[in-house]
Formats: C-alpha cells, sequence, structure tokens
C-alpha cells in the first residue's frame, strides 16, 4: 500500500513491444507462425490471450488491482487441424510470462484418467494432475470421459476430480479440453461446471487443399527434400481425392503421404542406381532430394484405380 501511496503518477510501465520481446512472447508467436500454415483465427484468439497476459503483467507492474485470468482452455476441431501444436505454444507462452512454472504440456486421454474398478479411477487422475502441475493438462477427446448410458461409468469420478482442480488450483495448472466441435458442444450440454470454468475456446478450421500443399512443402523442406515444381499438382490431385475418404486428417494425413512418397523417391533411386547401375551407380545430392510428380503419382493411382471399398487403404 506505501509503496503505490508513494509512486509518483509518472512512472513509465515500458511499452508492450518491450513485453513482448523481453518476455520472449512474440517469438512464441513467430515460431506459432512457423509451425501452422494458415489458421489466422486461430493465431488471432491466440495473441489475444498474448495481449491479455502482456496488459495484466504491465498493470501488475504499476500495482493495479489484478488476478490471474482464467486460462482454461478448449480447442475444438478435426484431428490434425493444429491442436497439440498451440498447447504447446501457449504451454510456453504462460511460462515465459510467469503464468505458470514449467510451461510443459501434458497429454492425456479416457485411458490415463479413468480406471477400471472402484478405486483406480482416483488415482490415476491425480497421478496425471501431478505430473502436469506448473504447466498444461490437455485432455484428448475430453468427451470419452462421460458416458450418458451409464451412470456407473468411473469417467465421472474424474471429471469432478479435474473440476475442482481447475477451480483451487488454477494459479497453478491449465486444463485444456480437446475433441470434435459436435461432440464438445454435447460434452459440455451434460457437464455446466466444465463450460462455466473454461475461458478461453479456440475453434480448428480443416485446411484447405491449397494450405494442405504448403503443409507438403514445409515438411519435405525440414527434412531436406525438393519436391519439383510439376510435383505439387499431382499432389494436389491426390489431396483432393483423399478429402472425400474417411478418416482424413488434415495434417497427419499429409504426414503419411509425404512418408509415401520419400519411400517411392527411395524405391525410385534404388532401381536406377543400384538394380540397373546408371551412371556407375553413383547418384547426386540433387538425385537424393528430389520428391518427383512420379513419387506422388503412386499414391493418386492407388486411389483412382482400387476398388471402392479398398480406397481407404490406399
Amino acid at each position: 500500500i506505501d509503496y503505490i501511496k508513494n509512486m509518483p503518477d509518472d512512472p513509465p510501465a515500458g511499452t508492450v513491444d518491450e513485453y513482448m520481446f523481453k518476455e520472449g512472447v512474440q517469438d512464441q508467436l513467430d515460431k506459432l507462425d512457423e509451425d501452422l500454415v494458415g489458421l489466422n483465427a486461430v493465431k488471432k484468439r491466440v495473441k489475444e490471450i498474448a495481449a491479455l497476459l502482456v496488459l495484466d503483467k504491465m498493470r501488475r507492474k504499476l500495482g493495479f488491482e489484478t488476478s490471474v485470468p482464467s486460462l482454461h482452455m478448449s480447442f475444438t476441431g478435426a484431428p490434425g487441424t493444429g491442436k497439440t501444436t498451440v498447447a504447446v505454444r501457449m504451454g510456453q507462452i504462460l511460462a515465459k510470462m510467469g503464468y505458470s512454472r514449467r510451461g510443459h504440456v501434458v497429454l492425456a486421454t479416457r485411458d490415463d484418467l479413468v480406471g477400471q474398478y472402484v478405486g483406480h479411477t482416483a488415482p490415476k487422475t491425480k497421478e496425471m494432475i501431478k505430473k502436469a502441475m506448473g504447466g498444461m493438462l490437455l485432455v484428448d477427446e475430453a468427451y470419452y470421459l462421460y458416458n450418458a448410458a451409464n451412470d456407473r461409468d468411473y469417467g465421472q469420478e474424474s471429471i469432478e476430480i479435474l473440476l475442482n482442480v481447475m477451480e483451487n488450483n488454477r494459479d497453478d495448472l491449465v486444463v485444456a479440453v480437446a475433441g470434435y466441435k459436435d461432440r464438445m458442444d454435447k460434452f459440455f450440454s451434460y457437464i455446466p461446471g466444465m463450460m462455466s470454468r473454461i475461458g478461453n475456446h479456440i475453434n480448428f478450421p480443416n485446411y484447405t487443399p491449397d494450405e494442405l500443399v504448403e503443409i507438403a512443402g514445409l515438411m519435405a523442406g525440414q527434412l531436406e527434400y525438393d519436391i519439383q515444381p510439376e510435383a505439387f499438382p499431382v499432389f494436389k490431385s491426390y489431396i483432393e481425392k483423399r478429402m472425400d475418404l474417411p478418416y482424413f486428417s488434415n495434417a497427419r494425413t499429409v504426414r503419411n503421404a509425404m512418408d509415401r512418397a520419400r519411400m517411392n523417391s527411395a524405391i525410385r533411386l534404388f532401381d536406377r542406381f543400384a538394380i540397373n547401375g546408371e551412371n556407375g551407380g553413383v547418384c547426386t545430392v540433387d538425385d537424393l532430394k528430389a520428391i518427383t510428380p512420379d513419387d506422388f503419382q503412386v499414391l493418386l493411382d492407388d486411389i483412382v484405380n482400387s476398388d471402392a471399398s479398398k480406397r481407404i487403404f490406399a
């Protein structure tokens, strides 16, 4: 109180830029831009949360009355849309700003939290909470914790423990729940206490074909491969057809496709230089780095030429 009373009216709190760079927040936001293609609405929401934390810290420095904002989060969207990546970046931003001690992210599913017999659930849930303390607990497909058809399901006990921790330990643990939007909405309708404790809801839309092609280029670059320009249209045709099939998982499907393209590239080079002895068996660096249209054409042909019942395995 004395500090506030005796403080002159014109002390600088510092600029927003100083806090963004000095605390490493801007660095984490830049990494998020690098890690994720598109998803501008998601990045905008993360920046809004970061802005709140920065300004809250500036207010605290000047002695204003303040409290830790609700940091519990809900991530909704299809698989492979970047939910875990954003959770990791948010954990690091919270640590940089001093809102969490460690900034790590612990990923949990129903199997990690719910036991199979009486008295087994509470120890399992508390053990995962203990691991996540000082950081973020990310519960993937959280709706599986609740079974509306079975009043005796042990998931309810896990939910009650999580709700208690979200309220009483919110200064030392951020709980994030993730899953498909429609199922998460239904889950929240069953567990209104969960909905009321979560202050930040972020929806992750599906990627467009062009964005998935861009993701493929980034993945190739990270592994020091070069996708030839004429190969991109072939990959886009593959992705557009793959999106119409079941179990499409956005960036994860792209990663699997890139793994297959790399295998096709390896087979092609092995046949040329090891089996056929082209160029005396000597290949160049460019040969080793190239992903050609043929490497993607194999994937496209698998879908186009397969029986309808077998296309999902292509």
